[in-house]
């Protein structure tokens, strides 16, 4: 156990066998293709109609919902809304593999109840994350930490026969940003139950140059969801050197290549599309829309078009 050991001496061990024995990939469906998400977030200046309406126009298979706090669903009203938003997801012709929870452990506010209602609703997957590192105390207590901290949630789900995703961000205090770190703790669950989130990327940031390509091939095989967006690096206005987010084909993410890995590693979904440049006015932070209705859906058409050549390109479509 994690508890009783040091998780750091036990990562070399892990380099060397587990990757030897990581869980079967999820089999492959007569799927022509994975299925691609609008990530919700990106069309909460309007309503679950017309969010599905307008997704079904673009292309996109289906909707990763925001279920948190000001998502298009509130946690605290969950059992009443979550029902109604994927009845009208669905009504529009696009399937809800997911959503994207305001979850960080089995502590945080309404877990179990949006657990409860999407089990209730046949949706599997959900996203969840938010372990922050502390400079203050030693990274093997906190992982031992992180460790407890998912064998409650670990419990809840399987007692409700969910799935939990992970979420990996870039930067500094973020647990999975090393991808080694949330790569020790998931691996000790079945993917089933605890999983990985895996944002390219972000993973991207961490690894431009070649680690990415580690990471991706290590992390796969625990993942059940994936989330695309790409970067280049800028001095900001501080003159500090930071990622520029920007539209799919614009930067470093390699995601020809990388859905060669996907590939490999016989995942099938979901892929949600993340649009988070600064070019898609405050719709990329989900406080509203700034920009013509017709750019943004310009904007969104394109990075579709993207990241489906790319899966074309890999032969997964």
């Amino acid at each position: 156990m994690l508890t009783r050991r040091s998780a750091l001496a036990g990562l070399a061990a892990s380099a060397a066998g587990s990757l030897a024995a990581a869980p079967a990939a999820v089999p492959a469906t007569n799927s022509p293709a994975l299925p691609l998400c609008a990530f919700s977030k990106h069309f909460q200046w309007t309503s679950v109609a017309e969010t599905a309406t307008l997704c079904k126009e673009l292309g996109y298979d289906g909707v990763d919902l925001t279920v948190r706090e000001g998502g298009h669903v509130l946690p605290a009203r969950v059992a009443s809304d979550l029902p109604r938003a994927v009845e009208t997801i669905h009504k529009a012709g696009l399937s809800t593999p997911m959503v994207t929870a305001g979850i960080v452990d089995a502590a945080s506010p309404h877990a179990e109840a949006i657990l409860k209602t999407l089990a209730s609703l046949g949706i599997k997957r959900y996203r969840w994350g938010g372990f922050r590192w502390d400079e203050k105390q030693k990274p093997e207590a906190q992982i031992a930490a992180f460790y407890d901290r998912t064998k409650q949630l670990d419990a809840l789900n399987r007692a409700h026969g969910m799935c939990a995703m992970y979420h990996t961000h870039s930067g500094p205090g973020q647990f999975g940003n090393a991808f080694w770190d949330i790569f020790t703790v998931t691996r000790e669950f079945s993917p089933e139950s605890i999983s990985i989130n895996f944002d390219i990327g972000h993973a991207t940031v961490e690894g431009g140059l070649g680690a990415w390509m580690s990471t991706s091939r290590m992390l796969l095989p625990y993942t059940r969801g994936i989330a695309v967006k790409d970067f280049y690096w800028e001095k900001n206005a501080r003159g500090v050197w930071a990622p520029r987010w920007c539209a799919l084909g614009k930067g470093m993410v390699n995601l020809p290549r990388f859905f060669g890995y996907v590939k490999e590693a016989g995942f099938t979904g979901p892929v949600q599309l993340h649009l988070e440049y600064p070019e898609m006015g405050d719709a990329h932070t989900g406080k509203g829309m700034t920009i013509e209705r017709s750019e943004f859906l310009r904007l969104m058409r394109a990075d579709i078009a993207t990241v489906r050549g790319a899966m074309r390109q890999a032969g997964l479509v």
